[in-house]
């Protein structure tokens, strides 16, 4: 008789939905090598090309000299480092917020403010294509969990509406991570204004990207709201690892005091926070980045125009490729992979079902050739 975690095993492999870890044999950047062969890689989230910077590779030395490995304890324990400090107070004021709080990574984040800031009795409303750290994180909560489709508002301020809860926190994605849209946050403080809620921004896919100088999507939109509380990681467009969060004064003080993910675990490693500053400096300092990246994705909207497959409306570095079936989209993403091109074939549970999609995902590093090299293929593989 086979065990229940046998059964699955076996299911999720007999319907194409198995997973398997690729492993890099050097840096990450847009050209990479698996098992010996070298591919173009539209795959990381490193969109500035700042992951393997010279730059950043010294400041993790010089951190390394100045403060030692590991951080030794938790935060409130010994564990918080003058870099640690100097970074909370550098994003603070890149993100133009009071405060600032590092977390280890963005799931860690997510969790932590939402089983800080509400549980039983309490209400959390959440958009249906939310990243999983976010659902996740209402789910520990134990407050209610409030899903409303896509981007259509008129059903969250209708479930706003309705909710006799005693705290409200809206949470979404900023930037989403598989479909590349950007949410409506403007119209979405309006409905936090007027039904007396939080609203939860998980900006990890805008922060470096959107807004003047990279200083994410609250810039982009141009808003200041009391009511947001902002999470970004420091893994994807920063290079580096981690995340923070950042908001009024009051909420930081909530998540140092309750925030168990914060509290209980050890901080990250001291020269890691000395690495990201000098990523701020990088991300505020070098706009051809952006304006990179700007280029590429029109360049690849061009060339991809007249696919059969539908390419997402997305302005930014991710541009997904819907084909629809998870067992086509696997055979695309390995005849892409054979011709030299790294690409991830993304499946439900990931994205829902008949919406498997090839994830390209564009940096700075690349340039107009790789793009339109990488469309070519595409047509001839439609």
């Amino acid at each position: 008789m086979r065990s229940d975690s046998t059964t699955r095993l076996h299911s999720r492999k007999s319907n194409g939905l198995y997973r398997h870890r690729q492993t890099l044999e050097g840096r990450q950047g847009v050209h990479v090598s698996i098992a010996g062969r070298k591919y173009l890689s539209f795959s990381s989230n490193d969109y500035l090309g700042l992951a393997s910077h010279p730059e950043l590779i010294e400041a993790v030395c010089e951190g390394a000299i100045r403060y030692g490995v590991g951080a030794g304890a938790s935060h409130l324990v010994v564990g918080h480092h003058l870099s640690h400090h100097r970074l909370e107070e550098a994003l603070a004021h890149f993100t133009g917020f009071p405060r600032a709080l590092l977390f280890s990574s963005g799931y860690m984040a997510n969790v932590g403010v939402v089983t800080a800031l509400v549980g039983h009795g309490d209400a959390v409303f959440t958009d249906r294509l939310n990243h999983a750290s976010l659902n996740d994180a209402a789910l520990l909560s134990r407050a209610r969990l409030i899903r409303y489709p896509h981007f259509d508002l008129t059903i969250l301020e209708q479930r706003l509406a309705k909710s006799q809860a005693k705290c409200k926190l809206v949470m979404t994605d900023a930037v989403f991570s598989m479909d590349g849209d950007i949410a409506p946050v403007i119209k979405l403080i309006a409905l936090c204004e007027k039904y007396d809620a939080w609203l939860l921004l998980d900006d990890a896919h805008g922060f470096g990207v959107l807004g003047q100088q990279g200083r994410g999507v609250v810039s982009h939109f141009n808003i200041s709201s009391q009511r947001i509380i902002y999470m970004a990681t420091l893994g994807k467009a920063a290079g580096v690892f981690g995340a923070f969060v950042a908001g009024e004064s009051e909420i930081i003080e909530m998540l140092i005091q309750y925030a168990r993910s914060y509290i209980y675990t050890t901080a990250t490693p001291p020269l890691l926070s000395h690495a990201v500053l000098k990523s701020l400096v990088l991300i505020e300092r070098e706009e051809w980045r952006r304006k990179k990246l700007i280029q590429l994705t029109e360049c690849l909207k061009k060339e991809l125009q007249s696919l059969r497959w539908k390419l997402l409306l997305s302005v930014t570095p991710i541009q997904p490729v819907i084909i629809g079936e998870g067992s086509e989209v696997v055979q695309i993403s390995n005849a892409l992979r054979e011709q030299g091109f790294l690409i991830p074939a993304i499946r439900p549970p990931t994205v829902p079902q008949g919406s498997a999609r090839l994830r390209i995902s564009l940096s700075a590093l690349h340039n107009i050739e790789d793009v339109k090299q990488l469309a070519m293929v595409l047509r001839e593989l439609e």
